[in-house]
């Protein structure tokens, strides 16, 4: 008993050493975060390092397509359609890929399948969202540890930059700033929209705040609508019987209770029931 006792112990120590000891890892992970105009852009990438290697041409055939990195997919991520060169790009997530042509040209591809460790096995050309072709420039100094960054920032453009080695390219990018701005400001010039007033007299309905202005927002709301559908003509009679018009809550309760029944919504349909009876209706 004491030997298997103390053989448990043992193991126990093994286990416990063993959950505590960390290594480093050979390519770590790193993320960049940047917003460029409105548009935020996100890299997630493992960082190789030289060590006295040498990477292009050697390690990473000329003519072959590199991982852009280590271990899984180098992946962006757009939360807006963007044009990456002169190619539109989806708001969406890509692994970045990048075809070694030669010592002064790249090629830069965005592949919609996010989820392989290296380059895919079997590589789909259909899933190329967009390539661009980029001039390699060497710099004057090791880049000992593989960077990607983005510079060149302005409001509606910015570079994804990668440097390794001796090797630099940029990838030019543009966002939507200007259209997102305009169709903002239009918005706000154009003044609440129907869904604005119909939000607001809501929360002011559930709120008990200010009932009077909620039934002056809910009627301009219903003024907009094309045809109202029946959950809004249910609020805006409980807005009116909240604000003391009885007459006109049970009018709008049998404009909704027929609504609902035309678009077969039982629950709606009670709803409506219930209240007529409680407002007396006939």
């Amino acid at each position: 008993m004491k030997k298997l006792l103390s053989l448990l112990f043992a193991l126990t120590v093994v286990f416990a050493v063993n959950a505590q000891i960390e290594t480093p890892a050979a390519s770590p992970a790193s993320k960049l975060e940047q917003k460029v105009g409105l548009t935020d852009i996100t890299v997630t990438y493992s960082r190789p390092s030289v060590k006295g290697r040498t990477i292009f041409g050697e390690l990473e055939a000329w003519g072959s397509i590199w991982r852009t990195g280590a271990n899984q997919n180098t992946v962006i991520t757009f939360s807006d359609d963007v044009k990456v060169g002169d190619q539109a790009l989806k708001a969406g997530s890509y692994a970045i890929f990048t075809k070694l042509n030669s010592a002064k040209q790249w090629d830069i591809m965005f592949y919609t399948d996010t989820n392989n460790w290296g380059t895919p096995r079997n590589w789909d050309t259909s899933k190329v969202a967009a390539t661009v072709s980029v001039e390699v420039f060497e710099v004057p100094f090791n880049v000992e540890t593989f960077t990607i960054d983005i510079n060149s920032i302005t409001s509606n453009s910015a570079k994804i930059e990668m440097l390794w080695e001796k090797s630099y390219v940029a990838i030019p990018f543009t966002v939507p700033t200007d259209a997102k701005v305009t169709a903002a400001i239009n918005a706000v010039m154009n003044g609440p929209s129907a869904n604005d007033y119909y939000a607001s007299a809501v929360y002011y309905l559930n709120s008990g705040k200010d009932i009077k202005q909620a039934k002056t927002w809910i009627d301009k709301a219903m003024s907009m609508f094309e045809t109202p559908v029946f959950y809004q003509l249910r609020q805006q009679s409980l807005i009116y019987a909240a604000a003391g018009d009885k007459k006109g809550a049970i009018s709008l309760a049998k404009q909704s209770l027929e609504a609902a029944k035309k678009a077969g919504n039982a629950q709606y349909v009670k709803f409506n029931e219930a209240s007529l009876k409680d407002w007396g209706a006939k």
